[in-house]
């Protein structure tokens, strides 16, 4: 029996993205399974490939942007099961103090109930300035 991936396991994915818990994001990821990010020099972004490094790079945004979420996910799977989608908010601090905030998509592409590519895309928007009380003037420490 094939396994399937449904849209409350990309949900279940997102709520241990926001959780900060590496485990819970990478349990539905396929050991060889490659990631674009939203950014690079290649036409796709940059592309991580295998489950480590991908963990990797996911523990370094949580460590540059500490309070980052991804708020208001959505999840949709096509009717065959092989592919995936994220919607949401990127809402994080950056370094410097100020606040990136966009609407961003994820495409999944699914095979045997497991993750074997994720397509980051983002919505580009010069950063805004930090809000009054939000973590980049609660926590001097970035």
């Amino acid at each position: 029996m094939t396994k399937t991936l449904t849209a409350d396991d990309l949900k279940a994915t997102f709520d241990a993205f926001n959780r900060h818990d590496i485990d819970g994001v990478m349990t539905h990821f396929d050991e060889d399974c490659v990631f674009y990010t939203v950014a690079g020099d290649a036409e796709h972004g940059t592309e991580i490939r295998g489950r480590d490094a991908i963990a990797r790079a996911f523990e370094g945004v949580w460590t540059t942007m500490p309070d980052v979420q991804w708020a208001d996910h959505e999840h949709f799977m096509s009717q065959d099961g092989s592919r995936g989608v994220s919607q949401w908010t990127f809402r994080a601090t950056n370094p410097d103090g100020t606040r990136t905030e966009v609407q961003g998509a994820d495409l999944f592409r699914i095979r045997d109930g497991r993750i074997v590519e994720k397509q980051a895309i983002r919505k580009q928007r010069p950063p805004v300035a930090a809000a009054a009380g939000t973590a980049a003037t609660a926590n001097p420490a970035r």
